[in-house]
């Protein structure tokens, strides 16, 4: 990976970083909540703003997207899920997913 890529990523985590801290704060989350971080098709980043609030999307470039997840969610103290994703229907091919949306599952919008 290139030194350029390597502050790309690194860029793109502490803007997003930033934003996720300042919407916890102003919406007053507690210690027990969390975001729900995905890696998304512009389609399901479309949905997901309009069954959540707050939510907090980036456009990532598909280069960088995978690392600026894991870096986003190893800074969250977030555990990662073992099993492979199954490419099928359901799950968009990798080059498909282009937004990092974050959400409180327990915060739908009324």
């Amino acid at each position: 990976m290139t030194v350029a890529a390597e502050r790309s990523i690194e860029t793109e985590t502490r803007m997003y970083m930033y934003d996720l801290l300042n919407t916890a704060k102003e919406f007053g989350f507690k210690a027990e909540d969390s975001w729900e971080l995905s890696m998304v098709t512009n389609t399901d980043r479309i949905r997901i703003q309009k069954d959540y609030y707050p939510t907090i999307a980036a456009k990532v470039g598909p280069e960088i997207l995978l690392q600026v997840f894991h870096t986003v969610k190893t800074r969250l103290n977030q555990t990662f899920n073992k099993e492979p994703q199954k490419i099928d229907e359901r799950n968009p091919p990798v080059e498909d997913l282009n937004y990092l949306v974050a959400f409180n599952p327990k915060r739908p919008r009324s």
